[in-house]
């Protein structure tokens, strides 16, 4: 039971990578992050089936994404994420929100949080008002300056900027993020790898192929995501490889707008 939940709380790191489910001074450029040409997608439920080996061992589960932009009557427009992961057997082993409102730059969040199986919830703050980004688990501390997202809100402003951008994309594209995780932040680089059609429980969808640049510490690390053309351009799929041999599978089952 102790490397099982080993393995289940190594999974639960790894889904949240692939979920999230992603440069202080190099945030975006102003021009593809103003809000006045950021293209949101509509609020959606998304469900994943999800499929892991973690030291060989096989996990099977799924994941279900809610993303969500209200208006609200002479406030700033906001957002919601939330995401749940569930296997068998053991149930939930990953929830993760993310919460905030949309400016200049897109997404901007103010909190995120994330409870991985059997461990206690971890937090990211943005403080707009001291704006610093501070960590629950961390003494670290980040100045805000316009753009940083958390692991979990980085792709669905991958996601807008991608809308935005649409009639001008080519592979080699780039967009770049300064991404807080639990304990600290890095800059996120985002490549166009390419246009592709590719075969879902959706059926047969155009995509855009994107890889995130691995980090400076984990060379090897690759995240991959794919996003539908036709279907304002939701991630359709989601890939998680570790240098030792781990991975985690997500691919689309249904998505609902809401």
């Amino acid at each position: 039971m102790i490397n099982k939940s080993k393995t289940l709380s190594k999974l639960a790191k790894s889904v949240a990578l692939a979920l999230l489910a992603l440069c202080i001074t190099d945030v975006i450029s102003p021009v593809s992050a103003h809000a006045k040409t950021l293209n949101l997608a509509p609020s959606a439920e998304l469900i994943y089936a999800v499929k892991s080996s973690q030291k060989g061992i096989p996990v099977s589960g799924e994941a279900k994404v809610s993303w969500q932009v209200k208006e609200n009557t002479g406030a700033a427009k906001t957002y919601r994420l939330s995401s749940e992961t569930s296997v068998a057997i053991f149930g939930k082993i990953l929830k993760t929100s993310s919460t905030g409102n949309i400016d200049q730059f897109g997404l901007a969040p103010e909190k995120f949080l994330e409870k991985r199986f059997r461990r206690d919830e971890a937090s990211t703050t943005f403080d707009r008002q001291t704006k610093i980004i501070s960590f629950s688990d961390s003494d670290l501390s980040y100045p805000i300056k316009g753009g940083e997202q958390d692991r979990l809100s980085a792709t669905w402003q991958l996601v807008a900027l991608a809308r935005s951008a649409s009639d001008s994309l080519q592979a080699g594209h780039e967009w770049k993020m300064f991404v807080a995780g639990l304990r600290d932040a890095d800059p996120w680089v985002f490549k166009l790898i390419e246009i592709k059609k590719i075969q879902t429980a959706l059926g047969e969808l155009e995509v855009l192929h994107i890889q995130k640049a691995p980090p400076p510490d984990a060379k090897s690390q690759q995240i991959e995501i794919w996003l539908a053309t036709s279907l304002d351009y939701y991630p359709v799929r989601i890939s998680f490889h570790d240098a030792n041999g781990d991975q985690v599978e997500q691919k689309i089952v249904s998505i609902k707008k809401e």
